[in-house]
């Protein structure tokens, strides 16, 4: 099983659990600073590991009036600041000169589901040198997955997550089949699990996507008791009043009871020796 360095950190299938959490979207500096403090901490007092996650653009809104964020420069900047205080951060990215700026800021570049087989953008993402996360379309098989970071790994960077999101299931509905994870796990790549979009109800409001929060920490728990690298949750304050993905995430102060029972999960599940 390969082991990924971001930062300080070790990430891997066999390693402790990496926790990526923040806000979907960054809505301004303080902000972001404050999420990603009260998680570093929630992550500390549990023994986890923690990436900061935040999106400068969000270039897939269900309709033109959703709202996208700081835009590149203002969101580099605000996720160049969390970082300084010695916090490894994750974004997305949307087209290779987006893949080479951000690189230079950030310590994962993200490849939404969308595009996972947009093979300049993954090529571009891979000449980075960045750690390069990769989430499964939700129109993939989870062994498709493989020809995909292979694209990647073709550049010689070896840095590669890869992140289950869900399954489309009909029309504005994601199924999540756990089965995907230890497959992705084949790969050697270290598994990561998207426990707040795998409960998205794409497009499910009409002018945006609906979700079931509820579920997304029962979608983490279950993911985690099988032994991956990672959990990959967003989360907020006030959900309801976010600008986007509000109905899936997570409020921000459930987190630390979250992920204190996600470590115990974890530790079960890397100590069992039958484990898949």
């Amino acid at each position: 099983m390969k082991v990924v360095k971001v930062g300080q950190l070790s990430v891997g299938n066999d390693c402790p659990l990496v926790v990526i959490a923040g806000p979907c979207q960054l809505e301004s500096l303080d902000h972001a600073q404050m999420i990603a403090g009260v998680m570093a901490e929630a992550c500390k007092a549990a023994e986890a590991q923690f990436i900061f996650k935040a999106s400068y653009d969000k270039a897939n809104r269900s309709a033109l009036s959703g709202k996208r964020g700081l835009g590149l420069e203002a969101g580099l900047t605000a996720l160049a600041a969390v970082r300084a205080t010695g916090i490894p951060v994750l974004t997305d990215v949307h087209d290779v000169a987006q893949a080479r700026e951000a690189a230079t800021v950030v310590d994962v570049i993200q490849i939404p589901a969308f595009l996972c087989r947009q093979t300049d953008l993954l090529l571009t993402a891979g000449q980075s040198g960045a750690v390069v996360n990769i989430k499964k379309g939700q129109f993939l098989a989870p062994w498709d997955m493989e020809h995909v970071a292979q694209k990647v790994a073709s550049t010689g960077n070896q840095q590669i997550l890869l992140t289950e999101r869900g399954s489309s299931f009909g029309y504005n509905t994601l199924v999540a089949d756990m089965r995907a994870l230890p497959i992705l796990a084949r790969t050697g790549y270290p598994v990561i699990m998207d426990a707040t979009h795998s409960v998205q109800q794409p497009g499910g409001n009409g002018t945006s996507s609906g979700g079931q929060r509820e579920f997304a920490p029962v979608m983490a728990r279950c993911a985690v008791a099988l032994g991956i690298a990672g959990v990959f949750i967003e989360t907020h304050e006030d959900p309801d009043s976010a600008p986007s993905d509000g109905p899936n995430m997570i409020p921000l102060s459930q987190m630390r009871g979250l992920i204190g029972s996600l470590m115990a999960f974890d530790r079960l599940a890397k100590s069992d020796p039958l484990r898949v």
